[in-house]
């Protein structure tokens, strides 16, 4: 029993979307290195995806468990993930995440060896924290969006009454934020955001947002304070409530690839690598989620083709909305056109081994905070493209850091041309008048690629979670 007091059991429940689950299961690893218990609860098709293999260090103490997603209305059989689905069907999803709530609940009642002692929970489960607060187990609400973005949202006051009721609210700066700053969306982007009604699941994200942080003992941060110290002071403040950074989680080059040293994909990619010149490629991928019209793929692709610079792409292939998204292509003769400077890859590629490969000079993103985590690791430069969620405000942050050039377009609908991508993607990796913002970037490598810091920040929410976790006498 001294051991069991020495040692925590948490129970993980990340939302379904990639770049929620795969930092969900980062965080349990670090734990469960720690000496500690974790459950990482998640749907099958997620856990197929992300947890091939619990390491055999760690299997004594994580403990994956799988809940069969609910079949809903409107969402594919075998959609368990924000990936399989066009964006306009998220609120769908989260009517299934929703009624995940009955076998959690039974999970966190019958299980008492041991009990859990914390969950740590996403933004999605609004419904979580009045359940594990009855059943006496203590709730920390894990952001995985930068200070900036959380203080854009609000406070829980506020998101819980939100009255920003049209895209135009989001284009300016909130009452709350006292801050000089242009960390706003851009029309086009928070439109999207209102082209997934929250009426479909009844409960809209800022309510989900503001029950989750409202109902927590404590927020976990994936950030870098010093990044941001003047929106970490903000949310602080905000919150009125112990607030903790975990660090950002330095992903490993060796640790949570899909691919070994054996494999094909890799070894093809790292040999092409290896022939380029230092810092002269450009990395192009806009993650998980984002989904491109055949007329904005177009201008993407002339760009790449213009800037004159080698290139590796990754495409995905697009969830289907309507009929013209199955006829989404590259340009006619495209990839004849550029295979001597471009390479096009579609699936799943080791991102992080290709940001470390010295010959990539910079990263066209769409700046989701995972992939700019991860460049900013390896210290390189962000020619930036968001696309919707988070990644509007994100661009604003980076922009005011000095670490990368936004694609210029159209404020209201988003049109850019492949001049402009062609110029940023230059102005970025090698003109002259870029040289401060690609050494910005090779500094940050200090800060976000800081292992021991990292490691360090991890210790000390440990300690916390010791220390306040409800008495297991109880």
């Amino acid at each position: 029993m001294e051991n069991e007091k020495e040692r925590l059991h948490v129970v993980m429940f990340p939302w379904l979307a990639m770049g929620h689950i795969i930092p969900f299961f980062h965080l349990s690893k670090c734990l469960a290195q720690r000496g500690h218990r974790v459950t990482f609860i998640s749907t099958p098709r997620n856990i197929e995806r992300v947890v091939n293999k619990v390491p055999s260090d760690l299997a004594p103490l994580l403990h994956i468990l799988s809940f069969p997603l609910p079949k809903v209305e409107n969402l594919p059989n075998d959609a368990e993930s924000s990936m399989d689905i066009p964006y306009q069907k998220a609120q769908f999803l989260k009517i299934a995440f929703d009624l995940l709530e009955i076998p959690l609940t039974n999970f966190l009642e019958s299980s008492s060896n041991p009990k859990p002692d914390w969950i740590v929970y996403d933004y999605a489960s609004h419904w979580l924290p009045q359940i594990a607060g009855k059943l006496g187990v203590s709730r920390a609400f894990f952001s995985l969006f930068t200070a900036a973005t959380m203080s854009f949202y609000g406070p829980p006051w506020a998101l819980l009454n939100d009255d920003r009721s049209i895209p135009e609210d989001y284009t300016v700066i909130p009452k709350w934020i006292p801050l000089e700053t242009k960390v706003v969306y851009r029309l086009h982007e928070i439109k999207k955001n209102f082209e997934a009604p929250a009426d479909e699941s009844g409960t809209s994200d800022g309510v989900r947002f503001g029950a989750s942080i409202d109902g927590s003992d404590v927020i976990l941060f994936r950030n870098c304070v010093e990044f941001e110290p003047e929106w970490f002071s903000l949310v602080c403040e905000l919150y009125q409530k112990p607030v903790i950074s975990i660090g950002v989680l330095p992903p490993s080059v060796v640790e949570n690839e899909k691919f070994d040293s054996n494999d094909t994909t890799w070894l093809g990619i790292k040999n092409w690598l290896d022939k380029q010149n230092q810092d002269s490629v450009v990395y192009v991928a806009l993650g998980t989620e984002a989904t491109l019209n055949q007329e904005e793929l177009n201008e993407l692709a002339l760009g790449l083709e213009k800037c004159g610079l080698p290139f590796i792409w990754v495409l995905r292939d697009q969830p289907i909305h309507n009929q013209e998204d199955s006829r989404i292509q590259l340009p006619d003769g495209y990839e004849d056109r550029v295979k001597n400077r471009g390479v096009i890859y579609k699936g799943w590629v080791p991102q992080t081994k290709i940001l470390s490969h010295l010959s990539v000079g910079g990263f066209l993103t769409h700046c989701g905070w995972n992939s700019v985590i991860e460049a900013l690791c390896f210290g390189r430069v962000l020619i930036m493209f968001p696309v919707l969620n988070d990644q509007g405000l994100n661009t604003r942050l980076l922009q005011e850091k000095g670490v990368g050039v936004e694609i210029p377009r159209n404020e209201k609908d988003g049109f850019f041309t492949s001049d402009s991508v062609a110029e940023a993607v230059k102005f970025g990796v090698v003109s002259e008048e870029g040289e401060l913002l690609r050494d910005n970037a090779r500094q940050m490598s200090g800060l976000f690629g800081d292992r021991k810091r990292n490691e360090e920040l991890i210790d000390d929410c440990v300690g916390y979670l010791m220390e306040n976790r409800i008495s297991i006498s109880k």
